[in-house]
């Protein structure tokens, strides 16, 4: 099991891949540092799924300019390039919220209640999994095993693990992920410490 703090390198694209910065950068931009990517890993055998966890951190996720730029760069055809996103429940071909939520469908998490640790995320999110919220807050996804069954249901926020989640604490979780108020608007009463 990972540790629980642990984060996995540009998978939330919060800012496009951005560190720090405020403007969004030009498509043009983006594909010059993916370019510079590719030429990192140029003849590298196996270099494709590489190349693709990067150019997802970059923009964010993967859109087509990317995938058919990626597929021109490294001489591969189309269909291989999209076959490998499609066929990876990490890739994401639509813009993902500053926040991605997974929600552990495995046996253990199942049976002590994970489906309705969704369904009260669906409720409280007002998305289906796959979806993001219209604000880009939220992303929501199921995942299969986290490897922490002995503390089931279990979610991610960003790959911080939550663990023993009841449907009635959700809304305490999420709002550790809200952005911080502007000076002067109400702040949410009760809102829980994170589960590590």
């Amino acid at each position: 099991m990972p540790d629980e703090t642990e984060k996995t390198n540009g998978t939330n694209g919060a800012h496009g891949g951005c560190s720090g910065c405020c403007e969004e950068a030009s498509e043009e931009e983006l594909l010059a540092r993916l370019d510079e990517v590719i030429d990192r890993y140029e003849d590298r055998p196996g270099a494709l799924i590489p190349v693709l966890q990067q150019a997802q951190g970059i923009f964010g996720y993967l859109p087509e300019v990317a995938l058919k730029h990626i597929a021109r760069r490294m001489d591969k055809p189309y269909s291989e390039v999209a076959g490998v996103v499609s066929f990876y429940s990490f890739f994401s071909t639509v813009p993902r919220g500053r926040n991605l939520i997974r929600v552990c469908l495995g046996t253990a998490c199942y049976v002590r209640g994970s489906m309705a640790v969704l369904d009260a995320l669906r409720k409280e999110l007002g998305i289906d999994v796959g979806e993001t919220t219209e604000d880009r807050e939220f992303s929501l996804e199921v995942a299969r095993c986290f490897g922490a069954c002995g503390l089931a249901p279990v979610i991610t926020v960003n790959d911080i693990v939550h663990h023993r989640v009841k449907p009635a604490r959700v809304n305490a979780i999420l709002v550790q992920y809200c952005p911080e108020p502007a000076a002067g608007e109400p702040v949410a009463v009760g809102a829980g410490e994170r589960s590590m």
